[in-house]
């Protein structure tokens, strides 16, 4: 097992929160994580709502669970049960100690909306996210192999690239013939799979509705539906155009992206490095990739965006606090990057002090004064230091 990086703040709130979630796409690793956190604790015991055995087991829930009072409880994609909420909010009232139940679930919306009505002030979410370039060994060798084959865990350890690959069709195809369904959605899947597929091709761009409903043969509300069914399971991103502030004629609509890199290059049938290299999603491929290594690394009051207005400035990633700038930073698929004038233009609007790029290169080096060049292996340590 590799070690998650998020597994000390999961114990660290185990340590004064009754109730404990970890939320994340299938196939990620939680319930690896959970397993592993799970060790630590006596009298545990981890239950699996998919399996008909375990679910008998909770038909009493506050019977059975009572059993398990001085121990941590595990439930796996609790959202299958959502009854369950109001049973973990009374038990936890009658006894608030720390460490009762840690709840995985893989449909964030839902187990928010659910958990909120009632279990507001009792529970913490962490969101685990594929592996990330501090979870793998810092090479550029395995930073390419991140990015190719993306962070789920079966597909980055797998000991081909073949395997990687089929791995990912699987992974899609259960997504869209099992777990859609399961989750109550009535959407043919060949219908999802087309939009999944055409927002792989315009990954990196700016959300249009219109274009993609009429593509499909159906209304823009629908694709707008289809859309949130993808970003509430974790597989889609929206970043959003950052505007606080700023008097200028600015781009509002998001940017999509996949989250994850492997899973993107499997929809567009890139197979092997020289066909993602060859292909002309590369250069955005990148640039999702290091967003995501940044965005699931920043603290929780921080923010990112993109910034783009009528007049041609542009920046790819903008990180905030408190609605403020912190950081402009320019990503590049090149190993000597340039930057070009609408960045500059971005960093004249918004009044940036910190100036980065972020390149597939093994060193830190100086682009101009106060602009850097950092690899992507680097970039989360060299934030931290700044910030």
């Amino acid at each position: 097992m590799k070690k998650r990086i998020i597994q000390k703040e999961i114990e660290k709130s185990l340590s004064f929160s009754p109730i404990v979630g970890i939320l994340g796409s299938r196939q990620v690793g939680k319930t690896t994580l959970a397993k592993e956190i799970k060790r630590n604790f006596k009298n545990s015991i981890y239950l699996d709502l998919e399996l008909p055995s375990d679910e008998n087991k909770l038909k009493e829930p506050e019977l059975f669970l009572k059993n398990y009072e001085t121990g941590l409880v595990v439930i796996d994609e609790i959202q299958r049960k959502p009854e369950l909420f109001s049973v973990l909010r009374a038990l936890t009232d009658q006894n608030r100690k720390p460490a009762r139940f840690l709840v995985l679930g893989s449909s964030s919306p839902d187990l928010i909306k659910q958990s909120s009505e009632s279990l507001a002030g009792r529970i913490i979410y962490h969101e685990l996210t594929p592996f990330n370039v501090e979870e793998i060994k810092s090479e550029n060798s395995s930073v390419e192999k991140l990015w190719l084959r993306g962070g789920y865990p079966e597909s980055f350890l797998a000991s081909t690239e073949d395997i990687s690959g089929k791995w990912r069709q699987a992974f899609i195809t259960t997504f869209l013939e099992r777990d859609i369904p399961k989750a109550g959605i009535k959407i043919p899947s060949a219908q999802i799979r087309r939009f999944w597929t055409m927002l792989a091709h315009a990954h990196g761009s700016l959300w249009n509705a219109s274009k993609l409903a009429a593509a499909l043969g159906i209304s823009p509300p629908t694709s707008k539906n289809y859309l949130d069914i993808l970003e509430n399971t974790f597989l889609i991103r929206q970043l959003q155009s950052f505007f606080a502030n700023v008097k200028k004629r600015l781009v509002k609509a998001p940017k999509i992206f996949l989250r994850d890199s492997g899973l993107l290059h499997s929809l567009l049938n890139l197979n092997s490095r020289e066909d993602v290299l060859g292909h002309p999603v590369a250069g955005h491929s990148w640039e999702g990739f290091v967003i995501e290594q940044i965005v699931n690394n920043l603290p929780e009051n921080f923010g990112a965006y993109f910034y783009r207005t009528a007049a041609g400035a542009e920046i790819d990633l903008v990180i905030t606090k408190a609605d403020k700038p912190l950081a402009c930073i320019e990503i590049k698929f090149s190993l000597s990057p340039r930057i070009t004038s609408g960045f500059w233009r971005g960093v004249e609007d918004l009044e940036c002090k910190k100036t980065f790029v972020v390149y597939p290169g093994k060193e830190i080096f100086p682009i101009k004064e106060n602009v850097s060049a950092v690899p992507v292996f680097l970039i989360n340590e060299f934030l931290r230091k700044q910030f």
